[in-house]
């Protein structure tokens, strides 16, 4: 693909592909540090996301931008917001959204199953999508992947960025972690918005099993098609650390139980005050990018031992 002509460049390290954009600001490596907040139960964590929304549409005017979380860690956020919608409650508030998704298995049919797409419109239902400003999914269906991430990142630019990402927390092995879907070792820099990763098999057994326990309905198509995606569409650091905010949740420690101790490293790790090693960290954990945010809420069940 030739993106000379657009505004992002293109970086490629062992066959992981980034793109960014040219920036003369200078970045700050300051460690923030994570506080979680231990809640009950998924209906709290659902309601403490809710709360960020209403919040941030409170603080400003005009459109709210947010990134949606795939998986288990918001989907009590979604029904909440499947509900309202089904009402006349927060018509004002759904006028304002600009929805994205944030990270894709690819090449995948969009009406498969196993899509983040489809598992969103299974629990915010068909009134919140008609009520929303718009609504932005990766496209997955293209042999342009690249042309098509390109696009994507330019209507997000152009909305003036995320006011609010949605993020989970992903176990890695050598408990470390991912954001998104940033892989340990992808090669990923704080300048880089998006990337195409080469997809691994545990990868995608992790996402099946993931909408399997979810709740999901696959039939034995989706599945097949969705063992031979090759890549996985994400957002980047540059994503998560221009967001005005961002709202983390993990919920499922019960049915991931790596999580305990990969969501420990997160929040307990040293960073390093020296810059390249930090780089290092920072590759090799990708989970610890959530650290360099200054306005992160993470909200945790007990189920996580802290």
């Amino acid at each position: 693909m030739n993106i000379s002509n657009s505004q992002f460049t293109r970086y490629e390290e062992n066959n992981n592909v980034w793109l960014s954009q040219k920036s003369g600001e200078e970045f700050n490596f300051n460690d923030y540090g994570v506080v979680p907040t231990v809640l009950g139960s998924e209906a709290e964590v659902g309601q403490a996301m809710l709360k960020e929304l209403y919040d941030t549409a409170a603080s400003k005017e005009g459109d709210i931008n947010i990134a949606l979380l795939g998986g288990r860690g918001a989907q009590e956020l979604h029904r909440l917001l499947g509900d309202l919608a089904k009402s006349t409650e927060q018509d004002l508030l759904f006028a304002r959204l600009n929805v994205f998704t944030q990270d894709a298995l690819a090449p995948l049919s969009m009406n498969n199953g196993l899509s983040f797409v489809r598992d969103f419109e299974r629990i915010l239902g068909d009134a919140f999508f008609k009520k929303i400003k718009s609504f932005t999914p990766i496209q997955t269906d293209t042999e342009d992947l690249e042309s098509a991430l390109v696009q994507y990142l330019t209507k997000l630019e152009e909305l003036g960025g995320l006011d609010i990402f949605f993020i989970g927390h992903g176990p890695e092995e050598n408990h470390a972690s991912h954001l998104a879907y940033i892989k340990p070792f992808s090669g990923a820099k704080r300048e880089h918005i998006a990337g195409i990763i080469p997809i691994s098999n545990s990868i995608l057994e992790h996402h099946i099993s993931k909408f399997k326990a979810g709740g999901s309905l696959i039939n034995e198509n989706d599945e097949k098609e969705c063992r031979s995606a090759k890549y996985i569409l994400t957002l980047g650091p540059a994503a998560i650390l221009q967001a005005k905010k961002v709202v983390q949740s993990v919920v499922d420690a019960d049915s991931a139980p790596a999580k305990v101790q990969t969501y420990a490293n997160v929040i307990n790790t040293q960073l390093s005050s020296d810059t390249d090693q930090l780089l290092q960290q920072l590759n090799a954990n990708p989970g610890l990018w959530i650290r360099l945010h200054p306005n992160t809420k993470s909200f945790v069940l007990p189920n996580l031992g802290l």
